[in-house]
């Protein structure tokens, strides 16, 4: 009876899971340079971070125009988005594809606007990003640009202690 009741368990979390880890819908914002929202087939709202790249903040130099290049892109467009898991704040992390072709990460790559991941860098993005760098793409022009996760850490530093 036990290991009935764990199968049944065992299949309800992982359709779940796997309800989850594909979706089809429409973006109907773009928060910043690479994070959207989107409304799926479902009429369910999620917040999805392209996975494997972070763009500049906005506030940041690069931040304005990373967010509106993804913007021109891809809001009211359809997509199609393969979660790959969630951050340490539990949005989403996907990799989505314009109406079943773009790859947005490697546009924001290609044009200077995103910086592969601090962790784990996927190879086949790292290339991308080598290459704007090396032709001087968009943050690539300035010499030493500071990558959003120093620029983060330096905004959180920034803000007053409350006690």
């Amino acid at each position: 009876m036990k290991r009935i009741a764990f199968f049944i368990v065992g299949l309800i979390f992982s359709t779940t899971v796997f309800a989850e880890v594909e979706l089809n819908g429409k973006v109907t914002a773009v928060l910043d340079g690479n994070t959207i929202e989107m409304v799926a087939d479902d009429n369910e709202s999620y917040k999805i971070m392209l996975f494997g790249i972070d763009s500049p903040e906005l506030g940041q130099e690069f931040g304005d125009k990373a967010h509106k290049f993804l913007q021109k892109m891809i809001l009211d467009k359809k997509i199609y988005v393969r979660i790959q898991g969630k951050d340490r704040w539990g949005t989403r992390l996907g990799i989505i594809l314009i109406e079943g072709k773009i790859d947005p990460r490697f546009e924001l790559l290609e044009a200077g606007l995103a910086w592969t991941a601090e962790r784990n860098p996927i190879e086949e993005l790292e290339l991308v990003k080598e290459k704007a760098k090396e032709k001087g793409k968009g943050l690539w022009k300035a010499p030493d640009p500071t990558p959003p996760w120093i620029y983060r850490r330096q905004q959180t530093m920034l803000e007053p202690k409350s006690r």
